[in-house]
């Protein structure tokens, strides 16, 4: 993508099935420690702003620390929290050495040593980045029962009826953010279903025996069912009890990714999964979606199930997932991701004028990288048949058959990303000049005033880059027309369920929007849908008043008022930008066709009203966030 969004965090929990003697006699003391950073590790392209690391120890004696954290908002944040949990583990082989695989010694001794792992990365995609807002959260008390750490991937759109819920229920939040509200408000069911066992049994056992019933009965199904009622967003949450009990709970449309894998060792939750594939070298087909509305809960003793939370709503999980964010060696994405850029020939060949033989063919990297493969099997495929018509009607000679056969598209690799440069230089003008020098090109391979260059991104959300940095280096090099192709639609409406993207004022399609209304005469509509969504304030409503900016313009229209506002004022090539059709991304994509960025169409009551709201802030000059 050239336009940098910040998005999605991802989740990892490991949960050892079998006493910890069992792994530290068939794989050794680090097993556990090795399997999260592995799991970890594969999903760093979820969060490179910070990551954190839980772990609880099981039935470990009163006075000694079972519960384990670290966090870290450095560079390489997995990697330096592994090292930091390293390290204690060489320290006590040291010390320990014949010890060191006896599993009292070591849960008494060694961190970071416990059955049930929690790991998280983050993406900051608002705020500061400070190691306070790195997960996991810790919520403490000193029955273990009540303990409860949290990590998840979620945005609330709601979080202000959240925050009310809880002063309601007699709690004094610290803060007005969905990372405070979701917890308080699990832990506050949390602590209602640890005390309504503790009444049921404490005339009938000693305090001490009861606590260890409460461990053993805990319903986390209840306590989830009472705290998700009223969470309105895209979300999965992973948390641990200190008792030892676990879970993974997902929105009712399936919006962000969860996904585990079990056996009679281990069971193990990720966001996504290759990381799953790569940690424990599973089969694909053994590894299992957790169902929208479910939670995965693991009890104390190591059994398992999904439980429905919350009713099931149609699944909407989020294509962006699918086009840019997931790492692309999941065979599943990597095919989809193929089937956008084959999609796209149709479109493509019109805009270069069906001229194959006077077209290069590149990608900008590197996630748009497999769509480009896709286009140019669809290219091929295209040629293949052109090819065999001239043959079966024109007998060609041997020379011409010859040279009709030996043709190729031409494909090159022109875009290149180069070493990230700091734009310090504060005069505005000076830093449009650093910025273009972000990606560089390679030269002398196309004709100048000759041919086209098709260039496929994955998505084009604000264009700035485009504008700033590769029109103006493509151009230099001299084709006669540019042609850059997104294998995403345009990208009209503010995502709100954890994507950085709440400021539709920034998106190059509703500038184009905004100045097409402008110039046929109809920017009266600007204000009578602000009046519209100034009145939808206040309450749910199911209606996206901004869908109706768009309806007096054709896809093509506001992709040709795109490629106006992009074009450098010096370019002299000349410009077209292709984006995907929406239908086609269904095509390409039908099990995850969650597309409001695209459509505006939201799954939940509050995405309506955070589009609503983002509008206001834009026609009402505010550069803040709609949820």
């Amino acid at each position: 993508m050239s336009d940098q969004i910040l998005h999605e965090c991802g989740v990892a929990m490991i949960r050892l099935r079998k006493p910890l003697s069992y792994y530290l006699e068939k794989y050794g003391p680090t097993y556990a420690m090795n399997k999260m950073y592995i799991l970890m590790e594969k999903q760093h392209n979820r969060g490179q702003d910070g990551a954190g690391v839980a772990n609880i120890k099981l039935d470990v004696e009163p006075g000694h620390r079972y519960i384990s954290r670290y966090r870290s908002i450095k560079p390489q944040p997995v990697a330096h929290l592994f090292k930091k949990i390293s390290k204690k583990y060489r320290k006590a082989q040291k010390q320990g050495k014949d010890r060191f695989r006896d599993e009292q010694w070591l849960k008494a001794n060694v961190a970071f040593s416990g059955e049930i792992w929690l790991g998280h990365l983050r993406y900051g995609t608002h705020g500061v980045n400070s190691i306070e807002n790195v997960h996991p959260f810790l919520r403490q008390n000193n029955w273990r029962s009540r303990n409860l750490v949290m990590a998840g991937n979620f945005n609330m759109t709601n979080v202000e009826e959240l925050f009310d819920i809880l002063v309601n229920l007699g709690q004094h939040p610290k803060e007005k953010v969905d990372t405070v509200t979701v917890m308080e408000k699990i832990g506050h069911f949390l602590d209602e279903e640890v005390q309504g066992i503790f009444e049921k049994y404490k005339d009938k056992f000693s305090n001490r025996e009861v606590s260890e019933i409460i461990e053993n009965e805990i319903d986390l199904q209840r306590v989830l069912k009472r705290a998700c009622k009223d969470f309105d967003g895209g979300y999965t949450m992973a948390g641990m009890t200190g008792s030892g009990s676990a879970f993974v709970t997902r929105d009712p449309n399936g919006i962000r990714p969860a996904y585990f894998y079990a056996d009679d060792e281990v069971v193990v939750i990720a966001s996504e999964k290759p990381a799953i594939k790569a940690a424990f070298n599973v089969e694909y087909n053994q590894i299992e979606e957790i169902k929208p509305g479910h939670a995965l809960i693991i009890s104390k003793s190591g059994e398992f199930g999904q439980y429905q939370i919350v009713k099931a709503d149609e699944k909407k999980s989020c294509s962006f997932e699918r086009i840019y964010f997931s790492r692309g060696n999941d065979p599943d994405i990597y095919k989809e991701r193929k089937q956008l850029g084959r999609l796209l020939v149709p479109q493509v060949l019109r805009a270069i004028n069906f001229d194959i033989r006077n077209t290069v063919f590149s990608y900008i990297p590197n996630t748009a990288e497999t769509a480009f493969y896709g286009l140019m099997a669809g290219i091929e495929d295209y040629l293949i048949s052109k090819q065999k018509d001239v043959i079966l009607d024109g007998k060609p000679s041997v020379d011409s058959l010859e040279d009709i056969l030996s043709f190729r598209p031409r494909i090159e690799k022109l875009v290149l990303k180069d070493v990230k440069l700091r734009t310090f230089i504060t005069d505005d003008s000076h830093r449009d000049e650093m910025v273009s020098h972000v990606y560089d090109t390679t030269y002398e391979v196309i004709r100048k005033g000759i041919d086209t260059l098709v260039v496929i991104d994955d998505s084009i959300v604000r264009g700035t880059t485009l504008e700033k940095s590769i029109l103006k280096m493509l151009d230099r090099i001299g084709p006669k027309k540019i042609v850059v192709v997104s294998s995403a639609p345009q990208i009209r409406y503010p995502d709100c369920y954890g994507i950085d993207m709440s400021k539709m004022g920034e998106f190059v399609a509703f500038r184009a929007m905004i100045a097409l209304l402008k110039e046929q005469g109809k920017d009266y509509l600007l204000g009578e849908v602000y009046e519209k969504a100034i009145r939808a304030r206040g309450h749910q409503s199911q209606v996206n008043y901004v869908q109706q900016l768009y309806e007096p313009f054709t896809d093509e229209q506001i992709s040709n008022k795109i490629a106006d506002i992009c074009r450098p004022a010096d370019m002299k090539s000349e410009l077209d930008v292709v984006f995907q059709t929406v239908e086609n991304l269904h095509k390409a994509i039908p099990n995850h066709i969650g597309d409001w960025y695209f459509t505006g169409n939201y799954p939940t009551p509050g995405g309506m009203k955070v589009v609503n709201r983002s509008y206001v802030n834009y026609m009402e000059g505010k550069l803040v966030r709609a949820y």
